[in-house]
């Protein structure tokens, strides 16, 4: 049975084919005959409590000289499609709760929205992480500098972020007692020459591990994918994600990473988030990537994977009972 599949993106002519997995999910989507439209953040509107979207129909192409068409977009009431794919990036702003909220009068309707609206608004990527105490380094969320200066220095060394973060942007490590941690604190809380500040920063004890890969490991409906894609630091770089410059090597999941994935895979599934990427270091859950999680072509590439397929396996299972692939 064909489907009706929108996805919901940053704009498709600046995406790196090579490595977007939005751009995995819909090769796979047109492989198995379903009919694609696109739009971007712009194009969403609610008329009298419906949900309509200006979408293009789209087609897609693995060739990195020209990898799409799309069509005359056109204003449609969201609920005549079947599925929605919101992939759009961090971050988690107002604009990106507003979006959520649209779609979700969508799937009201019936319409398959991926991952579930009201989890992507509650389950921010660096926080939602504390609900599993059991798998995390120790960790500080505050908007107080005293009490991250406090934590630093009982840790010895710590890693210090912003909670809406990516790509490894706004990223700090640092020692107890360096003559940069003031500033690093002011920085991130937004605040004044004390530290003083309105925006939460979190802290993390420093894992050693970083150097043999921050892991990437990928959740379909709770299960976790056999590999994940290791992203190495290069050079004097303490980050390991592909944006700051790692280098990605896949691996085969470890009894402990399988561990992590099976403590949180029953709430995963409880909250309808069907495609989630866990972010391991060493024996330690650092992040839980829900919006749009990455690393699909580059471990498919290494492995000779179908990862999309996997995912589309259960969307077609969901949406109609029936599996076509």
């Amino acid at each position: 049975m064909a489907l009706s599949v929108a996805v919901l993106m940053d704009p498709i002519g600046a995406i790196k084919v090579a490595k977007d997995t939005s751009f995995a999910m819909l090769l796979e989507a047109q492989r198995r005959g379903h009919r694609l439209y696109y739009f971007e953040q712009g194009d969403l509107a609610v008329r009298d409590g419906t949900p309509w979207a200006r979408l293009a129909p789209l087609r897609v192409k693995d060739d990195p000289s020209g990898w799409f068409t799309l069509g005359e977009a056109q204003w449609r009431d969201l609920r005549e499609l079947d599925v929605v794919l919101m992939r759009k990036d961090p971050p988690v702003d107002p604009q990106f709760v507003y979006d959520t909220m649209v779609l979700e009068l969508a799937q009201r309707s019936g319409v398959k929205v991926i991952n579930d609206p009201q989890a992507l608004r509650d389950c921010n990527e660096k926080l939602y992480a504390l609900n599993f105490p059991q798998c995390i380094v120790p960790t500080l969320v505050s908007r107080d500098a005293g009490e991250l200066r406090r934590f630093a220095a009982e840790h010895g060394e710590v890693v210090l972020k912003p909670l809406d973060g990516m790509g490894g942007r706004g990223i700090f490590r640092v020692k107890a007692g360096d003559s940069n941690l003031n500033s690093m604190l002011e920085t991130l809380l937004a605040g004044g020459p004390h530290g003083e500040g309105r925006q939460f920063t979190i802290a993390q004890k420093y894992i050693p591990e970083i150097t043999s890969g921050d892991k990437r490991i990928l959740l379909i409906d709770g299960e976790p994918v056999p590999y994940a894609l290791a992203r190495i630091p290069q050079g004097n770089e303490f980050r390991g994600n592909l944006a700051a410059g790692g280098r990605g090597v896949g691996v085969p999941l470890s009894e402990r990473d399988r561990w992590i994935a099976a403590q949180i895979a029953p709430e995963l599934r409880r909250r309808g988030l069907l495609f989630v990427g866990l972010d391991v270091i060493g024996d330690y859950l650092t992040e839980i990537n829900v919006t749009s999680p990455t690393c699909v072509r580059e471990l498919d590439a290494q492995f000779g994977l179908n990862i999309a397929g996997q995912l589309f396996d259960v969307i077609e299972s969901v949406t109609t009972g029936t599996c076509t692939a």
